[in-house]
């Protein structure tokens, strides 16, 4: 007897629980950083939180994170300077962490546009549906 393998759609993929995964959150509103540690922890994952732009660079060395969400307006440094450096940290590397912008007041299409040129793989308005965050960790796809 055969058993045939059929794709799974996309229903059935976010039924089935994601791996655990690494994830770096940097937001300098503190509520923000202690619901999505919570949603994400909730969900199986390690969340390592910093609140201070200038603080992620060494978060992401020590913790080497799956997942960096990352507000672009903090004190320090902002996002769009972060991303380009885990960029070019990880350049010829291996795989580099998953990037996920994330803000309130930058959501333009220009600021979309320049958080895909720095590196960011996706763009969130806040305040992001949990949902969305958890779907991206989910799939990973392109920019959205």
């Amino acid at each position: 007897m055969y058993l045939r393998a059929f794709p799974m759609n996309a229903a059935a993929k976010r039924a089935q629980p994601a791996p655990a995964l690494s994830i770096l959150v940097a937001d300098d509103e503190i509520d923000t950083v202690q619901t999505l540690a919570a949603i994400l922890s909730d969900e199986g994952h390690t969340v390592h939180n910093v609140t201070h732009g200038s603080l992620v660079m060494d978060a992401v060395r020590r913790y080497k994170p799956h997942v960096c969400i990352l507000d672009i307006e903090m004190p320090g440094k902002d996002g769009y300077v972060i991303a380009r450096e885990i960029v070019t940290e990880f350049a010829g590397k291996g795989p580099r962490p998953l990037l996920i912008a994330i803000s309130g007041r930058w959501k333009s299409q220009t600021d979309k546009m320049l958080a895909k040129m720095v590196g960011f793989d996706h763009f969130l308005v806040k305040p992001a549906e949990p949902q969305a965050i958890i779907d991206l960790l989910h799939d990973k796809p392109g920019f959205t």
